[in-house]
């Protein structure tokens, strides 16, 4: 199971509308996020659409500030649920695959940490070229796990674990510095990259950098590592932290064009 791939079918599946709902209150994520907005050019009165919505925060955001239609995209039911919370109606429970969407029927679309996820990225890039207007906006914004660093003594171990999370615990962690090409891949125009880095210093911020902590255990458990190895981990990030030496970085890549 990867990550939101599945979010209706685990134990607790609202306890990923809090994940969601902390990472939004988070700095580095509101200031990426607006940004992400903004290069969309929204206009009053134009309509825009969200693929992977999660909470729909980002949607109701867009459609506050700059009174417009937004409607929404996610596999998930309990998603799908907390976007109409949020008083979205146009909230679609719908593959990224597959869109429910007219050709050329959006002034714009997004999808915020949600290739990452996908079965195909190549094809749920073509159903956003599709249903956005020529002139209209196309923005992707995905962090890229090649990029990652951590601070701790055993640099071997945590380039082994970190490698974990970017190729196994996620379907396509490290594509993010490959959307510009698949955008170009369409002819699209203005194409553009801008990398944000997220810095995290205080282990407990960021949701505990999602879990970071157990990543090696989690390795261990499906044969990556072996458990002495975790364990060995997870005792060099309490050190950091209690030396105050504790560092994790990752890079995420906001990318958009204009459609022809």
């Amino acid at each position: 199971m990867h990550g939101f791939t599945d979010v209706d079918r685990q134990p607790n599946p609202e306890a990923w509308v809090a994940v969601l709902d902390r990472l939004a209150e988070e700095p580095f994520y509101q200031a990426y996020q607006r940004r992400v907005r903004e290069l969309l050019h929204p206009a009053p009165g134009r309509r825009y659409v969200e693929v992977g919505a999660g909470t729909g925060a980002g949607a109701a955001s867009l459609r506050h500030d700059h009174d417009v239609t937004v409607a929404t995209v996610d596999r998930a039911l309990t998603m799908a649920a907390a976007q109409r919370a949020r008083g979205l109606s146009q909230c679609a429970v719908a593959d990224a695959h597959h869109l429910p969407f007219l050709d050329s029927s959006c002034d714009g679309a997004w999808a915020d940490r949600t290739l990452q996820h996908l079965a195909d990225p190549p094809a749920a890039i073509r159903e956003l070229v599709r249903v956005v207007r020529p002139g209209g906006r196309i923005v992707l914004a995905d962090p890229d796990y090649d990029t990652q660093v951590l601070d701790i003594a055993d640099q071997g171990l945590a380039r082994r674990v970190l490698r974990f999370r970017a190729d196994v615990l996620l379907r396509n962690g490290a594509l993010a510095h490959q959307h510009a090409g698949l955008l170009a891949a369409h002819s699209l125009l203005d194409v553009a990259v801008e990398p944000w880095t997220l810095l995290v210093r205080d282990p407990a911020a960021v949701d505990n950098v999602l879990g970071l902590r157990s990543w090696a255990a989690t390795a261990a458990h499906r044969g990556a590592l072996d458990p002495a190895e975790a364990r060995a981990f997870e005792a060099q990030v309490d050190e950091a932290v209690e030396a105050r030496r504790f560092t994790y970085a990752v890079t995420f890549f906001l990318t958009c064009a204009t459609v022809t």
